[in-house]
């Protein structure tokens, strides 16, 4: 019996647990699926015969061992923060490792010691990344298989509420890790517009989008995601002169994001003590500059941030609660733990309401061997939740993963 260990039952992993289920009884599986909260990875399981649930404490070493050596193979669905740590245990325990996170520096250097393990440590097994770079790789064979030359690849993800359930102000919805969206844009980002490389720090990856029609859906906005330009030589188009991945919303999102990110409201290493003590409104007081104590706070924001009291930025802020004097509830001490609470707290899908997933890739290609032909091609998949069901986010994160195993 082949004993598989899922670690992580949050909000991309039902989906891949469910398949993998389906298929344990034709296959001979075993699954378990471990989450610091026994009821979810519980509720995962739904008492299937082939399954069972654990409490997983992903800092207990004893415990994280003890079940990564019971396992044959290993899903590890946890935040990236954690993912360096579960496969140094895989390969101390010489067991295979499927993740859906992006491969970083540190995992990059785990590589020799898995090879000499002879395991298999698989990063970007996911939506994105994951998919979007298999369908990106797709395209791109067959440009070079008819002898094309490519100049231009530009790349589109998202994550949201469809049109038909886009009903709060922000149009966006928690479907992923809220942490994730919280930490959007972080470390910058930079791409290649027409042989110029552009460098973005993160205070200005909000503020420099662009207009994006997607097919089916309507207009959008883009961002740029992280850094575009270490996917030339991957993907091989060191000729191209433009290179941009970016990342779509509803036109708004940014103007607003920006603004929290201005305000501190991401910062993920200043901690505040006894933060429960305080409410959303005493937070945003400590994360303004001195001023005068005679101004009410939300004019000496609007002020920080040089927009209108009274306009639609201020009015999202006010939204989310942000100028609230209820005591804070989250889980950690930071500004951005606060915000991660918030989103979950008012972002979320309506009852009935559905998810969407989209991914875009446009290439410009020259055909030297055909005439001196150009072409623009386009790729563009779209899928939907199911109302009450699982969520598009799920399916497209979670399957690739399940595959692979």
């Amino acid at each position: 019996m082949k004993h598989i260990l899922v670690l992580g039952a949050g909000q991309s992993a039902p989906f891949m647990i469910n398949y993998l289920l389906k298929q344990a009884e034709s296959h001979d599986w075993f699954i378990t699926v471990g989450d610091r909260s026994k009821e979810l990875a519980s509720k995962s399981v739904n008492h299937h015969p082939k399954g069972t649930a654990i409490s997983f404490d992903v800092n207990d070493a004893e415990i994280r061992l003890m079940q990564i050596e019971k396992a044959d193979i290993v899903i590890n669905f946890l935040p990236p923060s954690f993912q360096y740590l579960i496969a140094l245990g895989c390969i101390s325990r010489g067991k295979h490792m499927i993740t859906a996170s992006y491969m970083d520096d540190r995992m990059k250097d785990l590589d020799n010691d898995a090879n000499r393990k002879g395991i298999l440590i698989l990063n970007e097994m996911g939506l994105d990344p994951g998919i979007d770079h298999m369908s990106a790789m797709s395209m791109i064979h067959r440009v070079k298989a008819r002898g094309g030359k490519i100049s231009s690849f530009k790349s589109y993800g998202s994550g949201l509420p469809a049109p038909d359930s886009a009903n709060n102000p922000l149009k966006y919805a928690i479907t992923w890790n809220a942490h994730n969206v919280v930490m959007a844009g972080e470390v910058g980002a930079q791409y290649l517009y027409k042989g110029q490389i552009k460098i973005l720090p993160y205070n200005e990856v909000f503020q420099r989008t662009w207009k994006f029609d997607l097919d089916g859906v309507g207009r959008m906005e883009a961002y740029p995601n992280r850094d575009s330009l270490k996917y030339q030589g991957l993907f091989g188009l060191d000729d191209a002169h433009t290179m941009i991945r970016g990342t779509l919303r509803y036109p708004g999102w940014s103007e607003t994001w920006s603004q929290i990110v201005r305000l501190g409201l991401t910062n993920d290493t200043m901690h505040v003590s006894h933060i429960e003590r305080y409410s959303y409104r005493d937070l945003v007081e400590m994360l303004l500059p001195l001023h005068q104590s005679s101004a009410e706070l939300e004019h000496r924001v609007a002020n920080f941030l040089n927009i209108s009291p009274t306009g639609k930025i201020m009015d999202n802020l006010t939204w989310l609660g942000l100028f609230s004097d209820e005591k804070i509830v989250c889980n950690g001490e930071t500004a951005a733990a606060v915000m991660e609470s918030l989103l979950r707290k008012m972002l979320f899908l309506p009852p009935g309401g559905r998810d969407m997933v989209a991914l875009v890739h446009e290439i410009d290609a020259d055909f030297a061997e055909e005439n001196n032909k150009k072409e623009k091609i386009i790729s563009t998949f779209v899928a939907y939740g199911e109302p009450g069901g699982f969520t598009a986010i799920a399916k497209t994160v979670g399957l690739p993963a399940a595959l692979a195993a």
